[in-house]
């Protein structure tokens, strides 16, 4: 096969010519669709990406703060990547330090989901699922546990043993909860904050009874505790086994101490930008685990560079990621490379119609997201759904 015939070979939709210039512009980046979908806890912010070829490549900016900042701070970033590439991902991100450094976590998730839709139309463009233009798959089965969290209602023991069990039933090896959200801050009404504890502690009890003592149990604190109250809370904790225990503290140092004396592995990461804060953070020794989340990390390249980092301190990978299949799906395409990956998140039970908002329907079964062959991430929007459940004016 000679350069010409190799070329075309690696062309998306049969084509049977060589690349040449025509074709990267062809390629520029056109416009942008936004659809923000009403799911249980909030919303799920999608975009769809045209190059001017008419191409698309999907994304997911969920989780932002606010939606209509992220859908304004996308706008500008496709405004300045006009007639650029879609391969040229790191203009992308030299272009929107900025907005990030100015504005936080909006400008973040407008960042990932761009970049998402980006990774997408290349894949197809060449012919080849993503993880193949990240260094290949050394798996196809991503292994996912069920974060109960979001879809529990009754937070109560009964009621987030009665997902917990749903979870397991629908395959799940590996479920997660946040029982002590909601909890006074430490230092306020001591009978209060105890009430809360053994509230929280109490529910990771009927979690653990329910999926038996073979699965794994996670359990996320979101950082409600301070040094003291976090290291009783792990120390209680350990009977339970856990196979993680995640953001205890804000503070980074403090969650560095607790994971120094209990023997429970620690887990977080979630909130942080870029290399530079995950740096700090694997210096700081703050967890085994890092849970970098593709739509506010600064992308999926980014996570490729923290994983790297990661193994080299030999440190595990567990992206965080409760929100729509499509960054779920985003994510898997990077975990599949990744030698350091440990598990990927799944928000369980949040809406009845997750695995239908993509084609083909989101493919997870006996709790692993499946990789296929399909070029891009290999999953187009399915609009009837979009339409269905968008929100009024988005």
């Amino acid at each position: 096969m000679n350069r010409r015939e190799f070329v075309a070979a690696a062309c998306s939709a049969g084509t049977q010519r060589a690349l040449h210039q025509s074709d990267l512009r062809g390629l520029a980046v056109e416009k942008l669709e936004a659809f923000c979908l009403s799911v249980r806890r909030g919303t799920w912010l999608l975009f769809r990406l045209y190059a001017r070829n008419g191409a698309t490549g999907i994304g997911d900016a969920s989780h932002g703060g606010d939606d209509r900042a992220v859908i304004e701070f996308a706008r500008r970033l496709v405004a300045a990547f006009q007639s650029r590439s879609i391969f040229e991902i790191e203009y992308l991100r030299q272009r929107a330090l900025p907005l990030v450094q100015n504005y936080g976590r909006p400008a973040a998730v407008a960042l990932g989901g761009i970049e998402q839709c980006l990774w997408d139309l290349q894949g197809q463009f060449l012919g080849v699922p993503v993880y193949q233009l990240f260094g290949g798959a050394l798996r196809k089965r991503i292994p996912v546990y069920a974060n109960i969290n979001r879809a529990t209602q009754l937070r109560t023991p009964e009621g987030f043993a009665r997902l917990a069990a749903e979870a397991v039933r629908a395959g799940f090896r590996a479920v997660k909860l946040a029982p002590f959200d909601g909890m006074p801050k430490p230092g306020s009404d001591r009978a209060e904050f105890e009430r809360w504890t053994e509230l929280g502690i109490a529910c990771a009890r009927a979690v653990r009874e329910a999926i038996g003592p073979t699965r794994e149990l996670l359990i996320d604190v979101h950082k409600h505790m301070d040094f003291e109250s976090g290291l009783r809370l792990a120390q209680r904790l350990e009977p339970l086994r856990l196979y993680w225990l995640e953001e205890i503290t804000p503070s980074v140092e403090d969650q560095a101490r607790i994971k120094r004396q209990v023997r429970i592995p620690v887990a977080g990461g979630e909130s942080l930008f870029g290399v530079g804060d995950f740096y700090r953070y694997i210096r700081a020794e703050a967890a085994h685990i890092l849970m970098p989340d593709i739509k506010s990390c600064g992308g999926m390249l980014e996570l490729k560079k923290i994983a790297a980092m990661a193994e080299g301190a030999g440190l595990l990978i567990s992206p965080h990621g409760p929100a729509s299949p499509v960054g779920n799906i985003a994510a898997a395409h990077v975990c599949a490379t990744l030698p350091n990956f440990q598990i990927l998140e799944y928000a369980f039970g949040e809406v009845p119609w997750r695995a239908e908002l993509v084609e083909p329907p989101e493919p997870v079964m006996d709790g692993e997201l499946v990789l296929g062959e399909r070029p891009g991430f290999g999953f187009r929007l399915n609009m009837d759904i979009v339409r269905r459940y968008a929100v009024a004016g988005t």
